[in-house]
């Protein structure tokens, strides 16, 4: 069911009344006879707090069973508790204790205290996961990010398992009379309860240490043991020591929670959450089998993004979640950023313009779309916006901030912003402040155009020239930010020029630029009259703001033809970019794209990107094109082109397994399926004319599950690859490799699965998901459209947020791009739905909305 939805009025007076001190909580996480428990554990909390005198309360608790509450030495009747409201707790001292005693509950979705059993050798692992407020759901706590506090934790535990938590060990562990053992951890620094962190199992170790300045950090790596040969130790271990070095520099602060563990879990729904000084991280980090370098610099970029909370976020909490972004946005920024400074990915920049830029754009263009500083009046509203508003038009964002302040400004702001709100919370506010102070300048137009404003302003430019393609008028047209109110802003930008200055290499490289900026509907730029216009001109080159730019038709003609030839990997992303957003506007046909991306994928030198721009194009096929030809055309000459570009990548490499990666995720012919067949039997890669590709296990699946779609495998040739891979990755695979079946049966098994087996775990449902979406199959699902709006309201009401987000999201009709499928959209709008569901079945129906303007434009564009 549904978790107490804790609204900010109540969080206010909760917070006005109290100031928490200590939690002291004490966990038995084994049957009473040493071996792990299986469906409870006992919780036993003493909290103490001041409040003010005579006044009541309630502390929070999801649990199947409260035994017992003593609240100042007097028992409280617990016979009538109601977790939805909480433990009343009334006519409080001004300095209080309270116990409560309750059999908790482990999950399968990811939140609260999961539990997981291990398929390859039946070992239980356990790990929390609180983020935004599920603290409830393992101990009695007020669940709220501004009552601060210190925890000092026991654990009882089977006596073959490591037991790990926020604070270091508080000495060996000792015997209990079950022969479990008894865990003791020092007590923490303050912090909030969805910080509080335990993970507990057979989980293989790993140990190293960081040194300056500052002192000593022991470190420590932790996964299943089962995927203990696939850690990379050495490498993770340089990584983090990197970002200390880096965030020690810049932040001036020194790391505050002790130890430093990052722990690699099964079945985690997010990519990592950062528990002081316990991080927990999605366990396909752990990759074992061959992926590209895109691959691990995103892992770094999400290692150093964790690495940044324990600043933004755990040192210095915001007080309510209105504020979010300031723990999500500063640490994709600062993540970013020392990677540029302090890894091997020194493009990583380029990356962000590609991944995260295109989220934000596709976020903001929605009807959903919300202010960077969010309104957020309780729990189930901040759930679903841990989105593209929050982590990456924020980032991008502050990047133009610091394009316009300076770096060392920025920076020095942010020292005072640690100093001053050391282990306590803060708002919007108080950071302000501190970046006023640092940079001098006044930023409040600032904060109230970027932050307090919706939508993206498009930028295209006006030019006129001789007939010598000399500049004679240049200026930049800004669109008022939509959707939203209309507002122009102040933008920080840079113009580049493009031509071919060497006529023997062909390269396009810039040659004039300037910055400035832009302000209003109409921006003229002096300084680029009288210049030869060249090749290409690119608004926001080096992306310094955050804007949708459009190409003049000169500069879209000279993309469209030569996007290879841009010989730096930023302005490229960029093209590359824009060509997508005028594809998603209905701007330029998909099959354009398409074609665009056929033809000028080989030259491109950044594998991130090649993989990006690959699943645009997938999308434009997949969505945006007019079926028809998408089938007849779009499709076959797109996946040849792929087994083209893989047989001619270089033997071995990375853009060779993404050629093949995108290949196995489409549409294929009967042809090509052959090759695929050959290749999961065991044919040598070379004798398909893919030399030093190596068919390792998610190779294998890709396959299982491009040969399924297809039809050209079956169920017994899935349950003989899941046999062969008897692992919690081979389970997941099998069953997405069952959804992708193209037979009624299979859509239904799957389906039912999906929407009514509330004991399936989140991360098996995202795989059933991931078959069923598989594009190609819409025919078979068309009878689901129906169904979807007749039981999403059910299922959003009986499940927890994360799994509902899941089906809701994943599931809907994105393959029935009609106007009866919108219709009935918009029949379940107007119905009374939570304002959670509400805001995802209206981002759902946007965006196929916007499939069916691109489609139609696509079908126009051909005649």
């Amino acid at each position: 069911m549904s978790a107490p939805n804790l609204t900010r009025d109540q969080a206010r007076q909760r917070a006005a009344l109290l100031d928490v001190d200590e939690y002291v909580v004490d966990l038995d996480l084994t049957d009473g006879s040493g071996a792990p428990g299986e469906t409870t554990f006992r919780s036993a909390t003493t909290v103490t707090f001041r409040a003010t005198s005579g006044a009541s309360t309630f502390i929070d608790l999801v649990a199947p069973r409260l035994v017992s509450a003593t609240l100042n030495g007097a028992d409280l009747d617990v016979s009538d508790f109601d977790e939805s409201v909480g433990l009343a707790l009334p006519e409080l001292a001004s300095v209080n204790t309270l116990t409560v005693v309750a059999d908790c509950a482990y999950s399968n979705t990811g939140e609260g205290l999961h539990r997981f059993v291990d398929p390859a050798d039946d070992a239980v692992y356990l790990y929390s996961q609180f983020e935004t407020a599920d603290a409830k759901r393992m101990f009695a706590c007020f669940d709220q990010p501004d009552l601060k506090a210190r925890y000092t934790t026991t654990v009882t535990a089977p006596a073959d398992w490591k037991v790990i938590s926020n604070g270091a060990p508080a000495g060996e562990p000792t015997a209990a009379e079950s022969g479990a053992l008894v865990h003791q951890f020092e007590t923490t620094e303050l912090m909030s309860t969805y910080l509080v962190a335990l993970i507990a199992g057979p989980y293989a170790a790993w140990t190293d240490e960081y040194s300056d300045e500052h002192g000593v950090i022991p470190l420590g790596l932790y996964c299943r043991a089962s995927l203990a040969e696939h850690m990379d130790a050495d490498r993770l271990f340089a990584e983090t020591k990197q970002g200390f070095g880096f965030y020690h520099r810049v932040f001036g602060v020194p790391y505050a929670f002790g130890k430093y563990d990052q722990l690699f879990v099964p079945e985690f729904n997010a990519g990592a959450m950062e528990n002081a000084g316990a991080v927990t991280f999605l366990e396909d980090y752990v990759f074992r089998s061959r992926v590209t370098r895109y691959l691990y610099e995103r892992r770094a970029e999400t290692v150093l993004h964790e690495m940044a909370h324990m600043w933004f976020g755990d040192l210095v909490t915001m007080t309510w979640w209105d504020d979010l972004w300031l723990n999500e946005s500063f640490a994709t920024f600062a993540s970013v950023l020392s990677q540029v400074e302090a890894t091997e990915y020194t493009n990583a920049w380029t990356t962000f313009a590609n991944v995260e830029k295109s989220w934000a754009y596709r976020q903001d263009q929605l009807p959903s779309t919300h202010p960077i500083a969010a309104d957020i009046p309780d729990i189930a509203a901040v759930e679903v916006n841990f989105d593209g508003i929050t982590y990456a038009k924020g980032a991008s964002v502050l990047k133009q901030l610091v394009a316009y302040v300076g770096l060392e400004p920025f920076l020095a702001g942010l020292r005072d912003y640690f100093a001053a709100h050391r282990f306590a919370n803060a708002t919007f506010a108080d950071l302000l402040g501190a970046l006023e102070k640092a940079s001098g300048r006044d930023l409040s137009d600032w904060g109230d155009q970027w932050l307090k404003t919706t939508g993206i302003n498009v930028m295209r430019p006006d030019i006129e020239t001789d007939d010598a393609g000399v500049i004679t008028s240049f200026a930049v047209l800004q669109d008022g930010a939509a959707p939203g109110a209309g507002e122009t802003r102040v933008h920080r930008m840079r113009v580049g020029v493009y031509a071919t200055p060497d006529a023997d290499t062909g390269a396009l490289v810039r040659t004039e630029s300037v910055e400035l900026d832009v302000a209003g509907p109409r921006t003229e730029v002096p300084d680029l009259i009288g210049r030869h216009r060249g090749d290409l001109i690119l608004l926001n080159d080096d992306d310094l703001t955050y804007a949708s730019v459009r190409l003049d038709p000169t500069s879209l003609a000279t993309a469209t033809a030569r996007v290879g030839d841009i010989d730096d990997p930023m302005p490229r992303t960029l093209v590359w970019s824009a060509a997508w957003e005028m594809t998603r506007q209905a701007e330029m046909s998909a099959r354009d794209f398409v074609e665009l991306v056929g033809r000028g994928i080989s030259a491109e030198s950044e594998v991130g990107v090649v993989q990006r721009v690959l699943l645009q194009a997938t999308t434009a096929l997949e969505s945006y094109a007019e079926p028809g030809w998408a089938a007849s055309t779009g499709w076959p000459t797109f996946s040849a082109r792929l087994l083209e570009l893989a047989r001619a990548a270089e033997a071995g490499s990375d853009h060779q397994l993404a050629f093949v990666n995108t290949l196995l995720g489409g549409v294929t012919t009967d042809d090509q399926q052959a090759t695929l067949l050959g290749l999961l039997k065991g044919d040598v890669p070379t004798s398909h004319g893919l030399t030093g590709l190596v068919v390792d296990d998610e190779l294998r699946w890709r396959l299982v599950k491009a040969l399924a779609s297809h039809g050209s495998i079956g169920e017994a040739e899935i349950a003989a690859e899941a046999a062969r891979d008897n692992t919690a990755a081979g389970a997941r695979h099998a069953a997405a490799a069952r959804a992708a079946l193209p037979t009624p049966e299979a859509k239904e098994t799957a389906w039912t699965t999906a929407f009514d087996d509330d004991s399936v775990a989140n991360v098996t449902v995202r795989s059933i998901v991931e078959g069923l979406a598989r594009p190609g199959r819409s025919d078979l699902l068309a009878p689901y459209t129906g169904r979807y709006f007749g039981e999403v309201v059910q299922l959003w009401g009986r499940r927890t947020s994360e799994v509902a987000q899941t089906v809701v999201i994943g599931l809907y009709p994105s393959w029935d791009l009609s106007d009866a499928a919108l219709a009935a959209a918009d029949e379940l709008l107007t119905t009374d739905l939570p304002a959670a569901l509400h805001r995802l079945i209206l981002e759902g129906r946007d965006s196929a909305a916007r499939a069916i303007r691109a489609r139609k434009f696509d079908a126009e564009s051909a005649n």
